[in-house]
């Protein structure tokens, strides 16, 4: 196993017990105390978790990775306003890649009065809530990540490759000063990272909840994105980095 597949079962059985202990790890992944020791000296760097005498605990404040309908049950008001906003940016004929966020589901709706709209992603709630629309739904294909209703893998990822968008409009669990944008799990992560290069323009959705936090994995540095949408005007420090990148807030 990967050190990176091993922290990630790190972090799954932190969220699931709210704590680990160093011998249980040790045990379980067959590798020395020491190893387990510098794997949660990296995630608490990463802000996932705090270290203990023996062990470790959940950071109450940490992005998880929740499953799909807490996340769709989360700021549904927040996402909706940040949905409307993003409904401006696209017009009759856009090709457009999404990924399985419940902002981007928010959107959805808004775009039906919308012509010739092709929309390809790695959701399975997108096709199968949107199957008798007048949209254009490509599926990715790939291997069902049930937790988050999401198709991720090489499968996903060689169809992605195929195409040439428009936009890619996307969520993330995290946006850091220092760290740039990161998410909660691998597979999903990259199935992103091809979305941004198979896009012309990079629309990012984000409600204020996300800003300064720090989740598993970094997908994409600030000169990544185009748009930045969100519910309300970030700090000065935020709209500094975002003009330096040359990022159009929108809120």
């Amino acid at each position: 196993m990967l050190a990176i597949e091993r922290r990630q079962k790190i972090v799954e059985f932190i969220h699931q017990d709210r704590k680990v202990y160093v011998s249980n790890l040790s045990q379980l992944f067959n590798v020395t105390e020491e190893t387990i020791r510098r794997d949660l000296e990296k995630l608490e760097n990463e802000n996932m978790l705090t270290r203990t005498y023996g062990g470790a605990i959940l950071n109450q404040h940490t992005n998880e990775d929740l499953p799909f309908p807490t996340r769709k049950s989360i700021n549904g008001e927040l996402k909706q306003k940040i949905a409307l906003k993003a409904a401006h940016l696209i017009n009759n004929g856009t090709t457009i890649m999404m990924d399985t966020s419940t902002t981007c589901l928010e959107l959805m709706p808004l775009l039906q009065d919308k012509r010739d709209i092709t929309i390809i992603t790695n959701s399975i709630k997108i096709p199968h809530d949107f199957s008798t629309s007048n949209f254009n739904i490509i599926s990715t294909g790939g291997t069902l990540r049930a937790y988050s209703l999401a198709l991720v893998g090489p499968v996903s990822q060689h169809t992605l490759h195929n195409y040439h968008v428009d936009m890619t409009i996307m969520s993330c669990k995290g946006l850091s000063l220092n760290k740039g944008i990161t998410e909660s799990n691998e597979p999903e992560s990259e199935l992103k990272k091809e979305m941004v290069k198979q896009a012309k323009k990079v629309i990012l959705l984000a409600d204020h909840s996300k800003f300064d936090k720090i989740a598993f994995i970094k997908i994409l540095d600030f000169n990544d994105i185009d748009y930045l949408i969100t519910d309300c005007e970030p700090t000065v420090d935020w709209m500094e980095l975002l003009a330096k990148h040359n990022i159009q807030v929108i809120y």
